[in-house]
């Protein structure tokens, strides 16, 4: 009779346990069916509020969904966005201080939202400082280094974009254009390249594109050479090599946003052109 009892309770047991493990399972497969719905949701308002983060991280889970979705017609990387001050910073807001980097960001999700395939370089420019022991005036020859790596892994590479910030206050880096905010830009070309009329031309396409569509959001295009300035500014690896200037230290990242696209959009026309 004990033992029957036993036998009764064990069975009533694991009966417990074997309904208790399902249960378990049942809400873990709930849970993680809700969790990716909301997940899901929670993408689709980030699309929606894109940019507004100002962590580069967040900004990349942002595009995440939109990137899934596109198609690239050839992975081979036709555009190279870079950095030579990858540390130049927005406007603070939120406790969040966005770089430069946020504009590599934007424009990869917009030129591969359009099948063109495009190389962002995340590595920094301080490392390559550190390592060889130079101070920041050297930044540009830093920056060659990655440049002429890329440039030999990848071939197909045309167009070369250094992302800059201007040091200017707010009252000179921002526009106003029907209502919206923009962060003004500037196109830097190195009179001391020897090919410099070649990025001359193709700079100067550009930002006349910028001047009919979006008149008075470009600040033009600033001709540097001589004793004191970098007057090459590594334009020399193409003619299709353009240095620009998005907003200023007291922009925030909309208005940045506003003028990457605007950027964008005008460099598309421009290269479909070409």
């Amino acid at each position: 009779m004990i033992r029957k009892k036993r036998h009764s309770l064990k069975r009533k047991l694991l009966f417990s346990l074997t309904m208790f493990l399902i249960g378990i399972i049942i809400s873990f497969k709930v849970l993680e069916n809700k969790h990716i719905e909301i997940n899901n949701k929670y993408n689709d308002l980030l699309l929606e509020m894109t940019y507004k983060s100002l962590s580069n991280k967040t900004y990349l889970d942002m595009i995440k969904k939109e990137e899934s979705n596109e198609i690239i017609v050839d992975n081979s990387p036709l555009i190279y966005i870079y950095n030579t001050h990858d540390r130049e910073e927005y406007k603070n807001t939120n406790g969040l201080t966005p770089t430069v980097k946020v504009v590599n960001n934007i424009l990869k999700s917009k030129f591969n939202s359009n099948n063109i395939n495009v190389l962002v370089e995340d590595r920094s420019i301080k490392d390559l400082l550190n390592l060889n022991n130079w101070n920041y005036s050297y930044s540009y020859k830093a920056s060659r280094l990655y440049i002429d790596e890329v440039r030999n892994n990848n071939p197909s590479i045309k167009y070369f974009i250094d992302v800059h910030r201007d040091s200017l206050d707010k009252s000179r880096t921002t526009v106003i254009i029907n209502d919206k905010s923009y962060a003004s830009l500037l196109f830097i070309v190195g009179l001391d390249n020897p090919t410099y009329n070649l990025n001359l031309e193709f700079t100067n396409k550009i930002n006349n594109k910028i001047n009919e569509k979006y008149p008075t959001l470009s600040k033009g295009i600033l001709e540097k050479s001589g004793v004191g300035v970098n007057g090459i500014y590594n334009q020399d690896v193409s003619g299709y090599s353009i240095l620009i200037e998005v907003g200023g230290y007291e922009n925030n990242i909309h208005e940045v946003l506003n003028s990457t696209i605007a950027f964008y959009e005008c460099f598309m026309e421009v290269i479909n052109e070409n």
